[in-house]
């Protein structure tokens, strides 16, 4: 590449490398240096108070109940609700690129909806389903003579629930990205299955799921990133509750740093989070190429 091209390349991508850099390596190398201090209020008003306390704050979460609790909390959210939302996710999907299905574009309007409607409004109409006395849903279970239940007040419902509602409003995206795998089959291998007497579900099996395989791992690694990420649900439902069993590891990091100000307390939570996002993706990233 001549002189003249590398500064012009240099001059265009400058502006969006300076603030990737001012805007997100900054700040992440900060936090990772105050997750090793005492960082608090404190310090907020004077700096020469922190200290450098080493890996005190990471030898205190294993020491931590409620950062185990919130840890299991967001495990079980995502071990459930991440194959429940891809499972939904991939059967509308298919549902939608079907030649039988007439209306497209208003269902996938429709599905796609929940994912761009503000939470707050979501969790307005789901409070109102979820009420243990007026809720739609205690309605329905009572016609058919099941007593009403604590949907977000009883603690083994609670969780529950707020996967019901994360998988309802999240599913509509993943979807439009398996319509798009979808569409990139060549129709030639099923009209060959169709040839050599293939039933809908052996073509389901041996053409779909594989040439499906690069686009479903790819939704499984952002699902999970997203999954492990959990919080505007529970804080707006339940505020953690009841007695923790919601509370996510975001949320407990929430806690820590914007109120109690442990903010190295805070940062250590967040890369311990990292790890485990990191090592999770590693995991399906092997899995891809076994399957291969």
């Amino acid at each position: 590449m001549k002189a003249n091209n590398i500064k012009t390349v240099i001059f265009f991508l400058a502006p969006a490398v300076s603030a990737i850099f001012i805007f997100f390596f900054i700040p992440v190398i900060a936090a990772f240096i105050i997750s090793f201090t005492d960082f608090d209020i404190y310090t907020l008003g004077d700096l020469s108070t922190l200290r450098f306390i080493g890996f005190d704050n990471y030898a205190k979460l294993l020491n931590d109940e409620l950062f185990w609790t919130s840890l299991e909390n967001t495990f079980y959210f995502v071990v459930v609700a991440g194959p429940l939302s891809i499972a939904v996710s991939l059967s509308a999907a298919l549902l939608l690129n079907s030649k039988l299905t007439k209306f497209k574009s208003l269902f996938r309007l429709a599905y796609f909806l929940p994912v761009v409607t503000t939470l707050v409004a979501v969790a307005i109409v789901w409070r109102f389903i979820y009420h243990p006395n007026f809720g739609i849903l205690n309605f329905f279970l009572g016609l058919v003579g099941i007593n009403p239940i604590d949907w977000l007040g009883d603690p083994f419902w609670a969780m529950p629930s707020i996967i019901i509602l994360a998988v309802w409003k999240n599913f509509g995206y993943n979807m439009i990205i398996f319509i798009a795998g979808l569409q990139n089959i060549p129709d030639e291998l099923y009209e060959a299955a169709d040839i050599e007497g293939a039933s809908a579900l052996q073509k389901f099996r041996h053409i779909t799921l594989p040439m499906l395989a690069p686009t479903t791992i790819f939704v499984s690694i952002i699902t999970m990133i997203g999954y492990f990420q959990l919080f505007a649900e529970p804080y707006v439902m339940t505020q953690g509750g009841p007695l923790n069993k919601t509370l996510s590891i975001v949320q407990y990091m929430y806690q820590e740093g914007f109120r109690w100000w442990n903010m190295g307390y805070s940062a250590s939570i967040a890369f311990v989070l990292f790890v485990i996002i990191f090592i999770g993706t590693l995991i399906q990233f092997r899995i891809q190429k076994i399957n291969k």
